[in-house]
């Protein structure tokens, strides 16, 4: 029976970022099938392929081919049980994959080898280097032109700011691809496609020295004639491989593959674990001293919520990164921000919206808990003996604005309720006048496309029409005076300022313009003003 620390050491859990359609849900899905996890792996397009992957399991990103919420799946390999950890590329639901990152170990950033680094990619990768996190390039797309590996590294290195150190390295691209060179074992890994997107892998590892004959045979002697002036190149010019400022966050392995093709898959997922640090201690906001994922008994914070993952159940699952000791279904652990006790009674592990109902499960551990309402993002859970509190997790000030309401009076009931859950699970923000009922309400979103999956989801799963119309809002501020300090109804503000109230009761204003927001606090003295909810700075 392994102990305690033998099962936190075998933990891996990280994060799968990217730039819209550079490939991350296709590499999840090749992930899942070398371990076994799934027999065939499905796509995010293709109008031939009718199995759609398994972490975009919403009825959206089917029809869509995007991923619109972060995914949680879980498997073991090699002795490791791997947590996964898929979010949404799209920039618009950002803000979910930023709450994501809060809760891996590590982050593997895919990049499209013909597009290099994009927008959405540099955004994350200043997430995780905030948080210092280890970061793994893989650069995909290598059954298609891609650009030249050289000018790629020196991209990730000047736009991010990261060192690179290339694991393996590609011989030709696009029809002219032939494998990769690794630089550890000195092996040529042959490719040989037969041209299917879901092609078994056919790859012929040969131990070759550079300059053997051999080579020339296996993948022309123009392709080995360039290996060599790389490899000569790299080794002469290229950072020493330092495991400890991977482990920091300094300096990224680079590894090269399809995950189209399922090429560079495996060999890429065994350096991964063997180099990825197993769960990290997380830091106890009470007293600022690191929580050990082994010493310390049970503890670890809600970073997501997800309204009716069962249709058939209508029920809200809050997933639980456990950052410390062993959960056990049927515990007994401290609700710290409700501030009572509960019992862990379900405890639930999930493969995307499959699931199974976990025993125990230990640091670094994701599981999904049954939630009657009481959980919020953010929310710590720890054992009653040993009280620690981890930080708050942001909300993010929304971009777009638009007053919602329903089509059909008589479905109040399903429409506030559809609204309050998808509030809850952080997609959305919902305010109302202060004073006003919830016949109609402000919604606050990140990105616009965000607009269309909250009617989707509200038609689909609480079977509600709405109205939407837009707002010109362009800049939201949270008061921070203390509660009551501060009468509302009484500032001076422009006459286009809306006061409005969230769903915690917090007051808020909503402004047109960031002249507006300076006339505000010029003309209230006293008056605290926050680009944050949740959390203080």
């Amino acid at each position: 029976m392994p102990s305690l620390a033998e099962e936190v050491a075998s933990r891996r859990t990280f994060a799968i970022i990217s730039h819209p359609d550079a490939g991350k849900t296709t590499l999840t899905e090749k992930l899942l099938l070398y371990t076994g996890t799934i027999q065939s792996a499905g796509s995010v397009k293709g109008k031939s392929s009718a199995k759609h992957a398994v972490s975009d399991w919403m009825d959206i990103e089917k029809q869509r081919g995007i991923s619109v919420t972060s995914s949680v799946l879980q498997f073991t390999y090699d002795g490791c049980c791997v947590n996964i950890l898929d979010t949404p590329g799209h920039q618009d639901f950002s803000e979910d994959t930023y709450r994501t990152l809060m809760a891996a170990d590590a982050a593997v950033m895919v990049i499209d080898g013909a597009k290099g680094v994009e927008a959405q990619t540099e955004k994350l990768f200043k997430v995780c280097a905030l948080r210092g996190i280890p970061i793994f390039t893989f650069v995909n797309k290598l059954d298609r032109e891609i650009r030249d590996p050289f000018e790629l590294m020196d991209e990730i290195e000047t736009v991010l700011g990261i060192g690179t150190y290339p694991m393996n390295w590609p011989i030709g691209c696009g029809r002219n691809f032939r494998g990769v060179f690794d630089r550890a074992s000195r092996h040529v890994l042959a490719f040989e496609g037969d041209g299917h997107a879901n092609a078994t892998k056919k790859v012929g590892e040969i131990e070759a020295e550079l300059g053997a004959p051999e080579l020339d045979e296996l993948i022309g002697q123009e392709n080995h004639h360039a290996l060599m002036d790389d490899i000569e190149l790299l080794d002469g010019a290229d950072h020493e491989f330092d495991l400890e400022a991977v482990r920091k966050g300094k300096l990224s392995p680079v590894f090269f593959g399809s995950a189209l093709t399922n090429f560079g898959v495996e060999p890429f997922l065994k350096d991964f674990l063997r180099l990825a640090p197993a769960p990290s201690a997380h830091t106890d906001a009470l007293t600022g001293e690191p929580v050990d994922p082994v010493d310390h008994p049970f503890s670890g914070f809600v970073f997501k919520i997800q309204a009716n993952m069962d249709k058939n159940h209508r029920d809200r699952i809050a997933f639980l990164r456990i950052c410390s000791g062993k959960f056990e279904r049927g515990m007994d652990a401290l609700h710290v921000q409700g501030g009572r006790k509960i019992k862990l009674a379900t405890g639930t592990a999930m493969m995307a919206d499959d699931r199974a109902t976990v025993d125990e499960a230990y640091a670094g551990d994701i599981v999904g808990l049954f939630d009657p309402g009481m959980f919020s993002i953010g929310d710590t859970l720890c054992a009653p003996s040993a009280r620690v509190q981890f930080a708050g997790i942001p909300t993010f000030a929304p971009e777009h604005f638009a007053r919602v309401s329903q089509v059909d009076t008589m479905k109040r009931k399903q429409f506030v309720k559809g609204m309050e859950e998808l509030a809850q699970e952080g997609a959305i923000q919902i305010f109302r006048e202060i004073g006003a009922g919830m016949e109609s309400v402000i919604v606050g979103v990140v990105g616009v496309l965000q607009f269309d999956v909250l009617e989707q989801r509200l038609k689909s799963e609480y079977h509600v029409g709405v109205r939407r119309q837009p707002l010109g809002y362009t800049d939201i501020r949270w008061i921070a005076n203390e509660p009551g300090s501060i009468d509302v109804a009484e500032l001076n503000l422009t006459r286009d300022t809306l006061r409005v109230e969230d769903m915690r009761g917090g007051k808020l204003l909503l402004f047109t313009s960031p002249w507006n927001v300076d006339w505000a606090t010029e003309h209230n003295p006293g008056l605290r003003l926050s680009e944050f909810g949740n959390v203080t700075f």
